[in-house]
């Protein structure tokens, strides 16, 4: 009596999983395909645009170097205030937020999914947007902007908060309830230790984005440098434009580098 041997080729993906992932991908190109027809582009401007790029960038130089003492130094510390009030005061609708999103710390889904809503909200909406609005109840200048920058970190800095807050390890939150503990001995004593290094990680990163996006709220009128860029596009200055994208440029890097030393000293 024999049996019959029977070979087994083995597959990475099932049949099923095969054609879902075609289905994918098929999906994917013809969302590709149907968002190229919808863009207008203009064939007559796209071949000359390497001829007034060169252009734009021969009027850039010699970049003017007066004009940054002139204009360009206190527009830049107005941005770096802008980012940094407005990242203060993020994190005092953000860090509720995040205590009512955690499940851990808020069990109530009601209050979970109410606290989502104002997070997703935040951050589904561009700052441009959130200045856009802001200038029209507080009017154009620096006030406008601090909301704004507020308003759009709210989402980044709760949601992030929220998680991080509910992968902490429970075992020492176990222990000083059963020793009786208040909340708010429990918040500061057991969750704040363990949060800490995300903590300071997620609002020392949202300062760094703010700090970019607080150089294009001038554009909409709230305030920052981007105000001197704004005008100095209106007036073709571009010498003045090349030094201001310059200033940008720079103080992005410095702030770059001045949040790494701050994460590496506090972290």
């Amino acid at each position: 009596m024999t049996t019959a041997h029977i070979d087994k080729e083995w597959q990475r993906f099932t049949p099923s999983e095969r054609i879902a992932r075609f289905a994918i991908y098929l999906c994917l190109v013809s969302a590709i395909v149907w968002s190229w027809q919808t863009v207008e582009v203009i064939p007559e401007f796209l071949y000359d645009a390497p001829v007034q790029f060169a252009d734009m960038f021969q009027r850039m130089v010699p970049l003017d170097f007066a004009f940054y003492p002139e204009a360009i130094h206190a527009a830049m510390v107005e941005t770096l205030h802008i980012a940094t009030l407005g990242t203060l005061f993020t994190l005092i609708f953000a860090i509720p937020l995040a205590l009512l999103n955690a499940p851990n710390i808020t069990p109530s889904k009601t209050l979970n999914w109410v606290a989502q809503f104002f997070l997703v909200s935040s951050r589904s909406v561009n700052s441009l947007v959130w200045a856009l609005l802001f200038i029209a109840l507080f009017g154009p200048g620096m006030l406008a902007g601090i909301m704004a920058i507020a308003i759009r970190s709210i989402g980044f800095v709760g949601k992030l908060l929220a998680e991080a807050i509910t992968e902490v390890n429970m075992g020492p939150i176990e222990a000083l309830k059963a020793t009786g503990a208040s909340s708010a001995s429990i918040l500061l004593k057991g969750y704040w230790p363990q949060i800490m290094p995300a903590f300071y990680s997620i609002v020392l990163f949202r300062w760094d984005i703010n700090v970019r996006e607080s150089a294009v709220l001038g554009l909409v009128g709230a305030g920052g440098v981007g105000v001197i860029l704004n005008d100095a596009q209106n007036l073709f200055e571009w010498q003045k434009v090349a030094m201001v994208l310059v200033s940008i440029f720079t103080v992005v890097i410095i702030a770059e580098a001045v949040v790494i030393q701050i994460r590496n000293k506090l972290i």
